[in-house]
């Protein structure tokens, strides 16, 4: 009688310990998804700014941009000179605004996905708007700070 009640209590402990963790990491998941749609946020302000060393400052040393039409760019400089071509430009405007956050289960990679809209004017001073889709890998570093791994964005079709 006493083995059954102690193997009742342990199994009532061990159920109660998988909740309490389980509500543990639904809690951190949320918590993460919170932040990274913040530091997304505080990105697009970052491009909208045209502040090229904020804009960078999101990305790993060793990250991975695959822009449209030309070849994958990795690591910092390569990619700090894309977006300081894109930004450069007085007559650039734009951002992002994502619409889907995952957090992996292990709380240490996630994804970000959504649509950017960016404007500039061509050498005839006409104003071009490329309207797309991005996705954004996102790695939690050593010191519990996202930065993202990859990326990559491409336009939408134009409006036939």
């Amino acid at each position: 009688m006493k083995m059954d009640s102690y193997r009742v209590t342990t199994l009532v402990l061990l159920f109660l310990l998988s909740i309490a963790t389980a509500c543990q990491s639904a809690a951190t998941s949320a918590t993460d998804e919170a932040t990274l749609r913040k530091l997304d946020d505080e990105w697009s302000r970052a491009i909208g700014a045209r502040d090229v060393e904020k804009t960078i400052s999101y990305y790993t040393d060793d990250a991975v941009v695959m822009p449209p039409n030309i070849p994958t760019l990795t690591g910092k400089e390569p990619i700090r000179s894309l977006w300081k071509s894109m930004l450069d430009s007085p007559s650039f405007t734009g951002g992002w605004k994502a619409t889907k956050v995952e957090v992996a289960q292990s709380g240490d990679l996630a994804y970000v996905s959504g649509n950017y809209e960016f404007t500039e004017k061509d050498d005839s001073g006409k104003p071009i708007t490329d309207k797309g889709k991005y996705l954004e890998v996102w790695r939690k570093q050593a010191d519990g700070n996202w930065k993202c791994v990859a990326g990559m964005f491409n336009s939408d079709l134009p409006a036939q």
